[in-house]
C-alpha cells in the first residue's frame, strides 16, 4: 500500500473529527418554536422558517418544530410559509447572548373559506423527517433518503448516495444491485417519468450521471404495486430533483480535492479536443469519410482516409494533475403576483473536473486449475497503469405555477429540464504475457475517450377538486453514448532480439467509432378518489393511464492497420518504433502503412418499442387493517432491426409482443400508533433490452473478451413476496426489518458461450432462480443514551440467491451474478445547531458477489476438475469522515476523506479439484488488484 501508508494523514484527520465533534463549550443565542394548524392544532411538516432579511432558514420536522441555531446577539424577525397557507411573520425578537427564545405559530390556511375543498398539504421530502413520514403512510414497501441526509454524508452524485439505502449496493461506481439483483433488473424513473438506458451493453441507468446538488430525494419502491411500472424485479428506483422554493437565495459552491494514488506523481494522457474540458468531443476525433463501408480496394480512397481521415496525432504525454474542481451555483426565487399566483423557479450548474491513477493494477485471466500440479494455469498475466480524467456538466431548470384557486380547483404546473454531460479520457498502458495458443510476451495500449449525454424535460399538473386529485405528466428523454476513435495497440517481443514489435498485418492497430442515441416519449395521468362514509380514514380508488415510445440507434466502424507494399515487407526495425513514429505522417499512404475497413455490419441496429399500460387499484382501511390492491395491464411490443451480412446491406427485423396482467396486494395492520406490519405480493416481469436482443458483438477491453446477444431471449417473470415490520420512535426516526423473497422463471443472465477455446460472453433465459433475504433499517436519535446531538443511521441486508440452469446449458446452478450475501452501512453524525457544526462516519462493506461468469467443462471425463470458476469481488471495508461548519449568516465550510482505509480492491477465483483420494481441496488466484488511494477534499459554500 505504497499510497495508504501515511498514516499521519488519519491520525491528522481522526484529531480533527473528534475535536470538532467534543470541542466548542460556548452556546450562541438560539430561536425554537413549533408551528401548527390554526384549526386543527395538528403539527405542519416542512414549513419553511426563515430569518428574515436573509436567506439563513430551516424546515419543520414530523412534529411541525424547529431551530435556528448559532445567532448571534440582535433583533430578528421570523418568516414562516407554506404551501396553501397564509405567511406568518413575527414580531421583532431580542435575542441577548446565550439565550433561548421560543417562537410558536399556528398558521391559517389561505383557501379555507372555499367550500367543498379538501386542501392536501404537499409535504417536502427534502428532509429526513418529511421523507419517512411519507414512507410510514406509503401503502407499499419503500426506502430512501433524503437530501439532508445526502448533505450529512457529501456524497457526490446518485451513485453514492443511493447505496446508503437498505439492500443496494454498488457495481461500477455506477449500476445499482437491489436485494442482490443486477441492474438490469431494475428500472429508474426521474420526477415521474421513465429515462432511457445510458449504456450500450447493458440495461442500465447510470447514477454516477447525477450529482448530489440536483436531488431533493431518492425512493425504492421494493413490492409491485398497480400505479408503478411492472418491468422491475429488486427495485424501481424514483429519483426527484430539487422542488421549486418558497424563498429567495442565491448559493455559490466551490470545492477542490487530491487523491493520494493520482496527486503530485505523473498522469499518462493523449492529446484531447478544446471542448474535453466541457465533456465531449469537438469533433477532432471524428472519422472524416463515407458512412457507408469503404471499398478496401480503392486505392485512392484508401489512400486519402489514410492521410486526412482521421487524428494521427499518436504521441503519450504525461504531467502533474491539478486538483479536483467541482463548482456549483444555484438560483432559488419565488414570486408572490397580485393576482395571488405563485411562480418558483430554480436553476442550478453544476461542474466538476477529476483524475484517477490506478497504477500497478494487477490484471489476469485463468483457464483451467492446473490441478494435478496444484498450480494456476493462466491464460493473460498482465500489470496494468489506467490514467482516467472524468469531466461533468450540468445543468438544471424548474419552473413551478400555482395558480390562484378558482371554482373550488386547486392547481399546480411544473416544467422541469435536467441536463448532464459526462466525458472520460483515458489512456491504459499493459504489460504482461498471454498463453493462448501460444506462449507471448505483450505490450499493450488503449486509448479511449467516451462521452455521454441525459437530458429530460417534463410538463407536469397536479390538480384537487373537491375530493379528487389528478395529475399528469409529459415528458421527453434523450441520451447517447459515443466512443470516437477507440484506438487499442498490441506490441510482442521477438525472442530472437528480445524487443517489442507491432504485428502490423495481424491487426495489431485498431481504431473503433461507437454511437449510441436513444429517445423517448411518455405520458401518463392518474386519478385518486376518496369514497366510504368515514371522512377522517376514507376508503380510496386510484386509476391511471401511461404510454411511452423508445428508439435506438447503435453504429460500429471498425479499422485495421497493413503494410501496402508488393513486396509486404516492412524496413528493418520500423515494427519496433515508438508508436507516434511509426505513425508519422510520412509513414502513411499508398506503399506504406494504410487502414483497411474492419467494420463488420452486423454489429450495428436499430431498434423501437413501444409501451401501453393502465392500472386500478382500491385502497380500504378497516380499521387498523389497511387494504390496498390492484391490477396493471401492459402491453409491450419490440422491433430491432439488425445486418444479416458483414459487408452487405441485407437485414432481419425480429418482433417481440407481450401482453400481461399484473396483480398486486398490500395489506397494512397498525400494531401501536408508532409501528405497523405490512405484507406485500406483487408479480411482475424483467424485458430483454435491445443489446440483449442483438446479435451484434463488442470486444471489452479489461475483460479480454468479447459480448454478443441472443435474439431468443424471452420475458422473465417474478413473484414477489414481503414482509415488514416499522417502528417510528420519533420524528425522522425508523426502525424497519423486512423478509422477503422471490421466484423467477426465465430469469435472464450473462453466460459463457464456446468459442472455441476464445472468451465469450452472451445471455440467456435460465430455467428458474429463487431469491430471498433479511434487511435492516435504524435511524436513531441517541440523545437517550446521553449522546446530545448524536444520530445513528445503520442498513445491513443477508441476501442468499440461486439461479437454476437447464440440463443442456454450459452454465451451473450459481447465485445471480453480482448478488452479494451481505451488505451492511453504518454512519454515525453529531449535529450541534448552535454551532452550526455537523461531522459523520460512514462505514461500508459488501460480501463477495460474482462480477464474472466461469464455465462449465464440456470435454467430458472429469468435469469437476476441469471447470472455469465464476470471478468474485472480495469484501473491503471502507471508511468515510466528513465534517461541516458555519462560519457566519453566509459562508460554510465542508470537507471530508474517502475511503480512509484504503484497502486494496480485489478481484478473485476460488477453483476447486478433486484430488485422487477424492478428497475436495479450494485455491484463490487474483484476477485484479489495485490500490484506489485516499480522496481529501474541502468545499466552501456562500449562501445570499
Amino acid at each position: 500500500m505504497k499510497h495508504c501508508g501515511r498514516h499521519y494523514c488519519l491520525t491528522t484527520f481522526l484529531i480533527l473529527f473528534f475535536s470538532l465533534a467534543l470541542g466548542a463549550q460556548t452556546r450562541p443565542g438560539l430561536i425554537r418554536g413549533r408551528v401548527t394548524d390554526a384549526q386543527t392544532q395538528a403539527p405542519i411538516v416542512g414549513a419553511s422558517v426563515v430569518i428574515e432579511g436573509t436567506s439563513r432558514g430551516v424546515s419543520t420536522d414530523d412534529k411541525g418544530e424547529f431551530l435556528l441555531g448559532n445567532l448571534a446577539p440582535g433583533t430578528y424577525r421570523i418568516r414562516i410559509s407554506m404551501l396553501t397557507y397564509k405567511p406568518f411573520l413575527s414580531e421583532p425578537l431580542a435575542l441577548k447572548k446565550g439565550e433561548e427564545l421560543v417562537l410558536d405559530a399556528a398558521l391559517t390556511e389561505q383557501v379555507s373559506e372555499m367550500e367543498n375543498v379538501v386542501v392536501v398539504v404537499s409535504r417536502p421530502v427534502g428532509t429526513d423527517a418529511g421523507l419517512i413520514s411519507q414512507m410510514r403512510e406509503a401503502s407499499l414497501v419503500a426506502s430512501g433518503v433524503s437530501a439532508q441526509h445526502i448533505a450529512r454524508t457529501q456524497d457526490k452524485d446518485a451513485s453514492e448516495i443511493v447505496r446508503r439505502i437498505p439492500g443496494i449496493s454498488i457495481i461500477d461506481n455506477k449500476f445499482i444491485i437491489v436485494r442482490g439483483l443486477a441492474q438490469r433488473y431494475n428500472n429508474t424513473w426521474i420526477n415521474g417519468a421513465a429515462v432511457p438506458s445510458s449504456e450500450a451493453d447493458t440495461r442500465a441507468f447510470s447514477f454516477d450521471i447525477i450529482p448530489s446538488s440536483q436531488i431533493e430525494n431518492v425512493m425504492i419502491v421494493k413490492s409491485p404495486v398497480a400505479e408503478v411500472p411492472a418491468d422491475f424485479a429488486g427495485g424501481f428506483v424514483q429519483l426527484r430533483t430539487k422542488i421549486v422554493p418558497e424563498n429567495n437565495s442565491v448559493s455559490v459552491s466551490y470545492g477542490t480535492g487530491i487523491n493520494t494514488a493520482t496527486h503530485f506523481k505523473d498522469f499518462k494522457y493523449v492529446k484531447g479536443s478544446g471542448t474535453d474540458f466541457l465533456g465531449w468531443d469537438n469533433g477532432m476525433r471524428s472519422f472524416n469519410g463515407p458512412d457507408g463501408r469503404i471499398d478496401n480496394n480503392d486505392a485512392a480512397m484508401v489512400d486519402r482516409i489514410t492521410r486526412e481521415g482521421f487524428n494521427n496525432d499518436w504521441r503519450v504525454r504525461s504531467r502533474r494533475p491539478l486538483w479536483d474542481q467541482k463548482l456549483n451555483v444555484a438560483v432559488n426565487r419565488f414570486y408572490r403576483l397580485r393576482s395571488e399566483d405563485r411562480i418558483g423557479l430554480l436553476f442550478s450548474v453544476n461542474y466538476s473536473n477529476s483524475n484517477k491513477s490506478l497504477t500497478d493494477m494487477e490484471n489476469n485471466q485463468y483457464g483451467v486449475y492446473n490441478y494435478r500440479e496444484d498450480k494456476p494455469q493462466a491464460n493473460f498475466k498482465y500489470t496494468d497503469d489506467q490514467y482516467t480524467n472524468d469531466v461533468k456538466l450540468g445543468a438544471m431548470f424548474n419552473l413551478s405555477w400555482i395558480p390562484k384557486p378558482k371554482g373550488g380547483t386547486i392547481s399546480k404546473y411544473e416544467f422541469r429540464n435536467l441536463f448532464n454531460q459526462l466525458g472520460l479520457s483515458r489512456y491504459t498502458t499493459r504489460e504482461g504475457w498471454r498463453n493462448v495458443s501460444g506462449y507471448y510476451e505483450q505490450q499493450q495500449d488503449e486509448y479511449l475517450y467516451a462521452s455521454r449525454t441525459a437530458y429530460t424535460g417534463q410538463f407536469a399538473g397536479e390538480h384537487r377538486m373537491a375530493r379528487t386529485k389528478v395529475d399528469w405528466n409529459a415528458a421527453y428523454s434523450y441520451s447517447n453514448r459515443n466512443q470516437p476513435d477507440r484506438r487499442i495497440i498490441e506490441r510482442e517481443k521477438n525472442p530472437e532480439n528480445e524487443i517489442y514489435e507491432y504485428s502490423i498485418d495481424q491487426g495489431s492497430v485498431s481504431r473503433y467509432f461507437t454511437s449510441l442515441h436513444e429517445h423517448l416519449v411518455s405520458a401518463g395521468a392518474n386519478l385518486s378518489h376518496p369514497f366510504g362514509p368515514s371522512a377522517d380514514k376514507p376508503a380510496e380508488l386510484r386509476a391511471g393511464v401511461y404510454g411511452e415510445y423508445k428508439t435506438r440507434d447503435y453504429d460500429t466502424r471498425d479499422f485495421i492497420y497493413k503494410w501496402n507494399n508488393t513486396g509486404n515487407r516492412l524496413p528493418d526495425g520500423f515494427a519496433s518504433l515508438p508508436t507516434d513514429q511509426i505513425f508519422a505522417p510520412e509513414n502513411l499512404g499508398t506503399g506504406k502503412l494504410t487502414v483497411q475497413d474492419n467494420t463488420d455490419n452486423t454489429d450495428n441496429y436499430s431498434a423501437s418499442n413501444y409501451l401501453t399500460a393502465a392500472y386500478a387499484a382500491v385502497n380500504v382501511p378497516l380499521g387498523r387493517f389497511n387494504l390496498y390492491g390492484g391490477v396493471r395491464f401492459e402491453r409491450f411490443v419490440t422491433s430491432l432491426k439488425s445486418y444479416t451480412q458483414t459487408a452487405g446491406d441485407r437485414t432481419r427485423t425480429y418482433d417481440y409482443d407481450y401482453n400481461n396482467l399484473f396483480p398486486s396486494a398490500n395489506f397494512t395492520y397498525d400494531l401501536t400508533k408508532k409501528s405497523l406490519l405490512r405484507l406485500a405480493y406483487g408479480m411482475s416481469v424483467n424485458r430483454p433490452e435491445f443489446r440483449e436482443l442483438s446479435p451484434s458483438t463488442y470486444y471489452d477491453f479489461d475483460m479480454f473478451s468479447t459480448i454478443t446477444g441472443n435474439p431468443e431471449l424471452k420475458q422473465a417473470t417474478i413473484h414477489n413476496i414481503d414482509l415488514r415490520y416499522e417502528l417510528y420512535p420519533g420524528a425522522g426516526e425508523t426502525v424497519s426489518l423486512s423478509l422477503f423473497y422471490k421466484r423467477f422463471a426465465n430469469p435472464i443472465e450473462w453466460i459463457y458461450v464456446d468459442a472455441g477455446g476464445s472468451y465469450q460472453f452472451s445471455f440467456e433465459n435460465a430455467l428458474s432462480a429463487d431469491n430471498y433475504g433479511v434487511e435492516l433499517e435504524v435511524r436513531k436519535d441517541l440523545a437517550f443514551m446521553g449522546m446530545q446531538n448524536f444520530t445513528l443511521s445503520l442498513n445491513a441486508a443477508w441476501i442468499e440467491s440461486k439461479v437454476h440452469f437447464s440440463e443442456e446449458s454450459l452454465e451451473h446452478d450459481r447465485p445471480m451474478q453480482g448478488q452479494s450475501p451481505y451488505l451492511v452501512n453504518a454512519g454515525l453524525f453529531y449535529r450541534n445547531p448552535e454551532l452550526g457544526l455537523s461531522v459523520g462516519a460512514l462505514y461500508n462493506r459488501i460480501g463477495k458477489r460474482i462480477v464474472g461468469i466461469g464455465r462449465v467443462s464440456t470435454s467430458g471425463g472429469d468435469t469437476f476438475n476441469n471447470n472455469i470458476p465464476d470471478m468474485y469481488e472480495t469484501p473491503r471495508d471502507a471508511v468515510d469522515l466528513t465534517f461541516g461548519i458555519r462560519l457566519s449568516k453566509t459562508f460554510e465550510l465542508k470537507g471530508y476523506v474517502r475511503d480512509l482505509l484504503c484497502q486494496r480492491v480485489v478481484f478473485a477465483q476460488y477453483p476447486e479439484f478433486r484430488d485422487e483420494a477424492g478428497n475436495v481441496h479450494e485455491r484463490t488466484q487474483i484476477t485484479k488488484s489495485y490500490d484506489p488511494g485516499r480522496s481529501f477534499s474541502l468545499s466552501l459554500t456562500a449562501t445570499f
